[in-house]
């Protein structure tokens, strides 16, 4: 696989990572044991780079990856997250100095390492100064407890006024076929400033992949059936741009999958993508997809499909993003 440069200084890491939210929240009940077998794989198909949180799962996603890290962390890139807490199950986002110093201490005990590779704020509370968070997370570099920051889900003017502070090494942020605002404005910033992107749900959770025909299937606990893009009126609508990608993915010999995250990473050698999966059958798929090579009509094509229906985050979510 292709390695890219996760910073301007390195390392360089292959494009894609695996996302393991999934293994623990969000979608449904998650089989522990295949997890842990889909990292012990994705290390063996080249993949060094594992994306997680501390709000995953509450704290249980990194436990997770704690029990594969062993024997395996000098060939891992590993990359956790800050900022957003849970007080009697309502979600709010704390990015004060004192909650980054705390959080990487909890996130350094939980994930049983002494250094995270890269650490986010992964929501920002916009009644903090920037500043204020990257100082403190800045300290955690000086303390040799986290070798790059990052940002997640910011706007571009947080961005620039963060990395004056310390340099930022790669903002992590939903990109796909379906959800492209950050061509606007924050893309260009990154550039600028030599800000690697780090796509999330470049599967447009799921719905790219052309296995999700309608919702019928999905558990209770599944938060897609509250998305906005999954809702009816939005879903057939959907469905039919899926379809198209389908047509380009039988003529490039490769699934709908595959051809969504080769158009991420045909996108920049500064993007990369981090597809999540619980399961080793649909890893191998994404892992393959880092070798698709896309033609440029079936890029310019993919990038003309028009947009998706309903907004990319629920309501809620929503409130989180872009300070």
């Amino acid at each position: 696989m292709q390695s890219r440069l996760i910073d301007p200084a390195g390392p360089a890491i292959p494009a894609l990572g695996l996302g393991c939210m999934g293994m623990s929240t969000n979608y449904g009940p998650a089989d522990q044991d295949e997890s842990l077998a889909t990292l012990h794989r994705a290390l063996e198909l080249g993949v060094t780079h594992f994306d997680t949180s501390a709000s995953y799962g509450e704290g249980r996603n990194e436990e997770l990856l704690a029990r594969f890290l062993p024997g395996n962390r000098d060939r891992v890139f590993l990359a956790t997250k800050f900022a957003i807490r849970r007080d009697g199950g309502v979600a709010r986002v704390d990015s004060s100095r004192g909650w980054a110093r705390q959080s990487c201490e909890n996130s350094l005990h939980r994930l049983g390492v002494d250094v995270i590779d890269l650490f986010y704020l992964h929501r920002r509370n916009p009644e903090v100064p920037i500043e204020d968070t990257v100082a403190a997370m800045a300290d955690l570099v000086a303390q040799g407890k986290v070798r790059h920051l990052g940002l997640s889900e910011v706007g571009a003017e947080t961005i620039r006024r963060a990395h004056a502070v310390h340099p930022i090494s790669a903002l992590q942020i939903e990109y796909s076929l379906f959800s492209r605002d950050i061509e606007d404005e924050v893309l260009p910033v990154c550039r600028e400033l030599g800000i690697r992107i780090v796509a999330y749900s470049p599967v447009g959770r799921g719905l790219l992949t052309g296995t999700i025909r309608s919702t019928a299937g999905l558990a209770d606990s599944d938060n897609r059936l509250n998305h906005p893009r999954f809702a009816d009126g939005n879903l057939d609508h959907n469905l039919a741009l899926v379809d198209r990608i389908r047509d380009i993915a039988g003529a490039a010999g490769c699934t709908p999958a595959q051809v969504a995250i080769a158009w991420v990473l045909a996108q920049g050698d500064d993007v990369h993508a981090i597809p999540g999966t619980t399961r080793r059958t649909h890893l191998a798929e994404n892992v393959d997809a880092a070798d698709v090579v896309l033609t440029p009509e079936q890029l310019v094509a993919l990038s003309g499909l028009g947009p998706a229906a309903g907004h990319r985050l629920s309501a809620f979510a929503q409130t989180m993003v872009g300070h």
